[in-house]
């Protein structure tokens, strides 16, 4: 496998030619104060050194080893806990934390590109404090200010941990029939009584203590996701003066044995009365859950580009260096038996496709951070409102391509290895079984694509569409006379109108076919994302036209030749989807159950 090198030069080039995220952090007083352009560069360099230098060379032992679980402990593989206790020195865990409680207080536009470099050298790692900062996050924006107080602060600083406890083995998707219970005790605090599966991080050898956010029902509370209340349940109780004190009683019965991500520990977690605090209202668990799915989601379609950015360095260091054939003008090196396969089409194809993708959901994630920072740090309210309306809007459909298009990724790289991507010693076969769970955690693709075409565009009339379609036909508006975009620009407006059909033939249906917005959900939110990269493809045309003269590095260039690429061969999918879309539900839903 090819030495992970961080795209720190891609990333640059987003956040301070493409979208200039400093200037945006100048109109918001909070960020203001702690980030710059300056900051932003040393913490990326600084995560592109931990990411190579210390989790890319316990990746592949990490998978090899996976973690072990014994009389109720769990423990993470050789080198794991090592590292750890490295990268919390560094302040890692707290990047996006409240700077009042011990955090470093970055924008999500910079903490989205460190999270790619620490899942591209190693995702089983990087979920550890990922989920510590999810449940940093629900708890900072609905916590007490005594809870807040005594448990950030260690969160923060990575010596605590957290996990998300929402999944139980009759209740995924459907969260309105959990069976966990929380009992009013006399002092204030729940009695926590069930059991969640599928929990990540739920136990571990890697920090002190582990504080669990957990989704329970109090015994009267209304039937459904109504009656869901937030808990606070940690591992080990802590004092008063924030020491740790006697085991609670919550307790790891297993862990599952995986097709990937073997490094990280997938827990079955049991809440036998255990002692818990309420985070936010009775009752409104779900919208507490709620302030971090946004972050979580995004942060799981950046570990599908994560891997597709991996594989893609891997299968271009393979094809430059494996000799098969000869090109199709005459032989590349004559002196040698064969020619590298880099020079075949088809090979061109398949690393070209993954450049695009990876390097158009780079600049979509990148793009979708930008609007999670407004809508958090915002203090003009209508911006912050329509910041707020398009991260709604755009979420799932930066979780769900972005990781179907991952896995598509890892796969193209496998085949450019051919037999050797299939076996263990390349480390492609890894990143095909690794980043397969991001299209089912976090919400399945399907579910997001429901989202979107249900909650987010059919619920609302296209009222957040509208927001999004505007701000895209503003930029082909203001760039229609420009002759060097025009062979974006165009493409990119029939892509929308396509786009926009689409979403009218939706809104139309579903007035008198119940099922029009499940049958149209997947095709549409891949329509949405192709149509959405372009949009992407065209802005970094832009700038990339006005630079690549006088360009000696070939930057500019190869971003120019990969935007007309994406434009030619991968543009046009929309046009089938589009009919796929218009097709209905009839043909779909025509079969009988028994016939199948």
């Amino acid at each position: 496998m090819a030495d992970y090198k961080a795209p720190l030069r891609d990333m640059s080039f987003l956040l301070n030619e493409v979208f200039d995220v400093a200037s945006q952090w100048q109109k918001m007083p909070r960020l203001a104060e702690t980030a710059d352009a300056e900051t932003a560069e040393a913490i990326l360099e600084e995560a592109g050194k931990i990411s190579a230098t210390l989790l890319d060379p316990i990746n592949r032992s990490g998978d090899e080893e996976g973690c072990r679980w014994e009389d109720g402990q769990v423990f993470t593989p050789a080198g794991f806990k090592e590292a750890y206790a490295t990268f919390i020195e560094g302040g890692w865990c707290g990047l996006g934390g409240n700077p009042e409680l011990g955090g470093m207080g970055m924008p999500k536009v910079v903490g989205a590109q460190v999270e790619e470099m620490i899942q591209s050298a190693n995702i089983s790692f990087g979920l550890y404090p990922m989920l510590t900062a999810g449940a940093c996050l629900a708890l900072d924006a609905h916590g007490t200010d005594e809870l807040r107080e005594k448990y950030l602060p260690t969160l923060y600083s990575g010596v605590w941990s957290g996990s998300m406890c929402l999944t139980e083995p009759h209740s995924g998707t459907d969260l309105g029939i959990i069976r966990t219970k929380a009992v009013p005790q006399a002092d204030g605090s729940y009695a926590v009584t069930g059991t969640k599966i599928f929990i990540t991080g739920g136990e571990h050898d890697l920090s002190e203590n582990i504080i669990h956010l957990v989704l329970a029902k109090l015994p009267d509370a209304p039937a459904g996701p109504k009656g869901i209340s937030l808990f606070l349940v940690p591992k080990i109780l802590v004092n008063e003066d924030g020491s740790l004190g006697e085991r609670n009683a919550v307790s790891c019965g297993s862990i599952e044995h995986k097709m990937g991500i073997k490094g990280s520990a997938t827990c079955v977690m049991n809440f036998d009365g255990a002692q818990g605090w309420l985070v936010g209202e009775l009752n409104k668990g779900l919208a507490c859950m709620f302030t971090m799915m946004n972050y979580e989601r995004l942060g799981v379609g950046v570990q599908g580009l994560a891997a597709a950015e991996r594989s893609y360095q891997n299968a271009v260091e393979y094809a430059l260096d494996r000799i098969q054939g000869r090109a199709a003008t005459g032989p590349v090196q004559s002196d040698k038996a064969a020619d590298p396969i880099i020079v075949h089409p088809d090979v061109r194809r398949m690393l070209m496709t993954m450049r695009a993708l990876n390097e158009g959901a780079r600049a979509f994630s990148t793009y979708v951070a930008g609007y999670l920072d407004a809508a958090k740090f915002s203090e003009d309210e209508a911006d912050k409102q329509r910041a707020e309306s398009l991260v709604a809007l755009l979420t799932p459909v930066a979780k769900a391509f972005l990781t179907d298009r991952g896995l598509e990724c890892t796969v193209y790289g496998q085949q450019i290895f051919g037999g050797h991507g299939y076996i263990r010693e390349w480390g492609q076969e890894q990143l095909v079984r690794d980043v397969r769970i991001a299209q089912i955690y976090e919400g399945t693709n399907g579910i997001q694509a429901l989202d979107l075409m249900g909650r987010k565009v059919a619920a609302n009339n296209g009222r957040f569409y509208e927001l999004f379609a505007g701000e895209v036909a503003d930029f082909i508006e203001a760039n229609r006379d420009d002759a060097g975009l025009q062979g974006f620009v165009e493409p990119l407006a029939a892509a929308l109108e396509r786009l926009s059909d689409a979403t009218e033939y939706v809104l139309t249906a579903v007035k008198n076919d119940p099922n029009a917005v499940g049958a149209a959900s997947v095709d549409y939110l891949d329509l949405f994302g192709y149509t959405a990269y372009a949009f992407m493809w065209a802005k970094m045309a832009k700038v990339s036209l006005a630079a690549v003269e006088g360009d000696t590095s070939g930057f500019y260039d190869a971003k120019l030749k990969t935007a007309r690429f994406y434009f030619s061969r991968l543009l046009p999918k929309t046009v089938s989807l589009l009919e796929s879309v218009k097709s209905g539900s009839e043909d779909m839903m025509s079969l009988a159950a028994e016939q199948f």
